[in-house]
């Protein structure tokens, strides 16, 4: 009861504080028109309190509380003069004047440990970059403003990092990283100087400002609004992403210890494309002699022959030229499947895994999605069907992989199986050695193959040479499974050296490197919902007028398909690649339950967990999570400019 409570009640506070600083702004900003000397004051107020707030609560004042209320006192001060002066010397003045008393302040009331040693060389260094990037503000911004302001604004980043940042500070560390200890090595009188500085150029940046006209605090006032509304949420992405991302971006460059890190450049970004357990080229050549490459190779030509062939003649409707259908693309994605598994069969690593999750997930998530689209789009029981292929996206990635896993085990050979897959194929095994279980089996086989045989002669007499050749395509593999029955057997089985046939299941998860593929399963079995929900929907959304024009110009469904929907439902096509992209570049649960990383499962978000919180390696670690963001940009921007193109469009 205490802790709902607590709960409660801070979320009542939170709501409170947010409804006034709302309102608060708003009435804040409803003052620069009527009231500006009033606004101005309260700016300036308000400014000051963030500053030394911010001071404060990193304990670098020495008397926080005194030091604020001069501070917020000044601040005020400084803010009333500015509005209420019209003059450009004199507002500049006001400004130099407000500036160094803050400073002043800033610098008397610091601590000790924070007092800097001065380096002119680094002041003079870094005043000269600050007024570098001073003018390029001023250019790119059109020139359209005054110079002075932005001047300012470089002069004073310049000077705190100058003279602040660059000096010798000795910062002692926990063994968490965390700061204990930071030793100054100046004098009060250098910080006093260096606060002084930076508090003038801040003040000369201020009052260089032209006192606005009343048009011009109008606009302030209306301007002020989407401020108002987007502060919340930009302060919540600064604070959550872009300084974690900053602070990353910086671990990258450093080695060691967290309590001893040195700069080291790009080494932990050379030692990740130079580990073999993140990426090894040691045997891309073994993907030639791989029977999937070789069957990839068969599938891509007898695709391309196929496509040609149906394309040349009459029967298709599109006279010359290939043939864009299901039999030709079935076969040229099956061959493009298979020689993706041998190029990451043959190439291992980390960033190996991750490639080949993408390439998996995207292309049995986006083409089995599709096909339930179209097969149940408009059909009896369609909503059941959708459901129950959508019901795996209300499983977490955890649940989904204990799930899974389960489904995997493998026991002893002498042991009952309770692993679904390997229960099943171990009767398979069963079966096959039964004389009488693989005659029933086989007949039945022969049975299907006759009525495929008798379909491909039927399609080939009605001039259907889709019907035909996708016929004989399913005869292919269903000759393979009669031979396999008959012949060699198929199935969980093994003779051992007796002679003995004994049962032997598949050890799914710990054999590499396909126990990457039965990991990935479990993401395609929840994307695939996913997918098909998108897809329904686009299809569904496709104009009926575009559909009855194709067919009344004899167009078939499967050329309707191919040529109208596809075309139409591309956009959403990409929107569910991307997604899916970004999606499996961060997968992180499925590989750290089922395995853990381990037998070579290990993806870029387990390696960048593995090496920053369990060796400590923050630097190493930070270097793969940035080579996971970078991975993700280029995906993210094409997203943005379709987007954008859209809008426009």
């Amino acid at each position: 009861m205490d802790r709902l409570i607590v709960t409660v009640v801070g979320i009542v506070a939170t709501i409170g504080i947010s409804a006034i600083i709302f309102y608060g702004a708003n009435a804040l900003f409803d003052l620069a028109e009527t009231e500006f000397p009033w606004f101005n004051t309260a700016v300036g107020a308000i400014s000051a309190l963030t500053v030394f707030g911010i001071l404060w609560g990193n304990r670098i004042l020495a008397t926080p509380i005194l030091a604020t209320v001069i501070a917020v006192a000044v601040g005020a001060a400084t803010g009333y003069g500015l509005g209420i002066v019209k003059d450009k010397r004199t507002r500049l003045y006001v400004g130099l004047g407000g500036g160094l008393a803050l400073g002043v302040v800033a610098g008397v009331f610091v601590r000790s440990p924070y007092w800097p040693s001065i380096d002119p060389v680094a002041a003079i260094i870094g005043l000269a970059v600050g007024g570098v990037i001073g003018f390029l503000l001023w250019s790119l911004t059109g020139r359209k403003h005054d110079l002075m302001p932005r001047l300012m604004i470089g002069l004073s980043l310049g000077w705190l990092l100058g003279a602040w940042l660059a000096a010798d500070f000795v910062l002692s560390l926990d063994d968490d990283g965390n700061v204990t200890r930071i030793e100054g090595g100046g004098t009060q009188v250098e910080a006093i100087i260096a606060a002084a500085v930076l508090g003038l150029l801040v003040g000369a940046w201020i009052g260089s400002v032209p006192f606005p006209e009343k048009i011009r605090r109008a606009e302030i006032t209306e301007g002020s609004r989407k401020y108002i509304f987007l502060a919340p949420a930009l302060l919540f992405v600064v604070g959550t992403l872009v300084i974690p991302l900053a602070r990353t971006i910086w671990l990258g460059f450093l080695t060691g210890t967290p309590t001893n890190l040195e700069w080291t450049g790009l080494t932990n970004y050379g030692d990740i494309f130079t580990d073999p357990g993140i990426i090894n080229f040691e045997n891309w050549t073994s993907m030639f002699e791989s029977r999937l490459f070789w069957g990839a190779v068969v599938l891509l030509i007898l695709g391309v022959f196929l496509g040609r062939w149906m394309g040349r003649s009459g029967g298709t409707g599109l006279g010359t030229g290939f043939y864009f259908g299901a039999g030709p693309l079935s076969l040229l994605t099956g061959g493009a499947v298979l020689i993706g598994f041998a190029i990451f069969v043959a190439i291992r690593g980390t960033i190996a895994n991750n490639l080949w999750w993408i390439f998996s997930v995207i292309i049995f998530s986006v083409s089995v999605g599709l096909a339930v689209a179209v097969l149940a789009d408009r059909s009896k029981g369609e909503n059941i069907a959708k459901s129950l292929i959508f019901l795996p996206m209300a499983i977490s990635f955890v649940g989904a992989s204990v799930i899974w896993r389960l489904m995997y085990v493998a026991r002893p050979p002498g042991d009952t199986q309770t692993g679904v897959f390997n229960a099943l194929w171990v009767k398979v095994g069963e079966w096959s050695n039964s004389t009488t279980a693989s005659t029933i089996i086989v007949a039945a086989i022969g049975l299907v193959v006759a009525g495929l045989l008798y379909l491909a002669w039927r399609g080939w007499q009605a001039d259907s040479n889709a019907i035909a050749a996708g016929s004989l395509a399913l005869v292919v593999p269903l000759a393979w499974l009669a031979y396999r029955f008959l012949g060699p057997g198929i199935g969980g089985f093994t003779t051992n050296s007796a002679g003995e046939v004994v049962a032997n299941p598949v050890i799914f998860i710990q054999t590499a490197p396909w126990n990457n593929f039965w990991m990935m399963v479990v993401l395609i079995w929840i994307q695939t919902g996913f997918a098909m929900v998108i897809f329904s929907a686009a299809i569904k959304a496709v104009p009926e007028e575009l559909l009855e024009a194709a067919r009344i110009d004899g167009a078939t469904e499967s050329q309707t398909f191919w040529r109208v929907t596809i075309p139409q439902i591309f956009p959403t096509i990409g929107v569910v690649v991307t997604t899916l992209i970004v999606t499996v570049l961060k997968v992180f649960d499925i590989p750290k339950v089922m395995t853990n990383g381990n037998f070579d499962t290990q993806v870029l978000a387990n390696e960048m967990w593995e090496r920053a919180f369990t060796q400590f390696n923050f630097g190493l670690g930070s270097a793969v999570a940035v080579v996971l963001f970078i991975g993700v940009l280029p995906v993210m921007f094409i997203n943005i400019r379709r987007m954008q193109r859209e809008r426009l469009g």
